[in-house]
């Protein structure tokens, strides 16, 4: 006697709780549609006042002083958000180097070991022109989790056999520098990300180089899909 495979002969049983959850987006879609429909048009913004502390930010750049400087906790939060998502993958699986059925072109490899070490140093050249034109951590970040992606997908031998630890120190340097910064203005008598005067140039800017280098290694972390094949975790 044949069965009949599920999903073809019955129909669909109801699920209240997808139904819930459709409720529930469509509700938050409706209030983000009547906040965006109900604000000002036309307003000046905060370019003025952006403009008018430009001198205390300690950057010239104004993308750059809103961002690491007035606004930098929001920055701080996008960047816990991207190690939860290194750690949420790494809980589920283990990222696999399989070998493929055929050898990876000589052409490949030669391309991607020319061109990983330039991007690195275009990742580094972006940051450092965040300062006063256009770039910062996430642009250099980004470079370098490309380049980190080229690596992967060449099968590169090394890879499998990078030590965890330094990879994890890796993806917290960024997330503990800018934290760090953060408790320690507050216990010089600060408020929150409030740098010294005078000082606020080279703390952006080890702030920003700190977060490229997590940025660049949780992106490549994100593609491999998975945390390091023998890592301590897995004995």
């Amino acid at each position: 006697m044949m069965m009949s495979k599920p999903g073809i002969s019955g129909r669909r049983r109801f699920d209240p709780f997808l139904l819930l959850i459709f409720l529930l987006v469509l509700l938050l879609t409706l209030i983000l549609a009547r906040a965006v429909c109900t604000l000002p048009m036309g307003g000046e913004g905060l370019a003025g006042e952006v403009a008018r502390f430009q001198q205390q930010s300690g950057v010239e750049s104004p993308v750059t002083a809103v961002l690491l400087n007035f606004r930098g906790y929001d920055t701080l939060l996008e960047v816990m958000v991207l190690l939860l998502a290194v750690i949420g993958v790494w809980s589920l699986a283990t990222a696999s180097f399989v070998k493929n059925s055929f050898a990876t072109s000589p052409v490949q490899i030669s391309v991607v070991r020319l061109l990983a070490p330039l991007m690195c140093l275009v990742a580094a050249y972006l940051v450092r022109q965040g300062t006063h034109l256009a770039g910062g951590a996430f642009q250099g970040g980004a470079v370098l989790g490309a380049a980190g992606v080229l690596l992967l997908v060449t099968e590169l031998p090394w890879l499998s056999v990078v030590p965890s630890l330094l990879l994890r120190i890796g993806l917290l340097l960024g997330p503990l520098c800018f934290l760090a910064v953060a408790i320690l203005c507050m216990f010089s008598g600060r408020q929150l990300l409030q740098y010294p005067s005078g000082e606020a140039g080279w703390i952006v800017l080890l702030i920003e180089s700190a977060c490229a280098v997590s940025i660049g290694l949780t992106l490549a972390s994100l593609f491999a899909g998975g945390r390091p094949g023998g890592d301590v975790s897995d004995d």
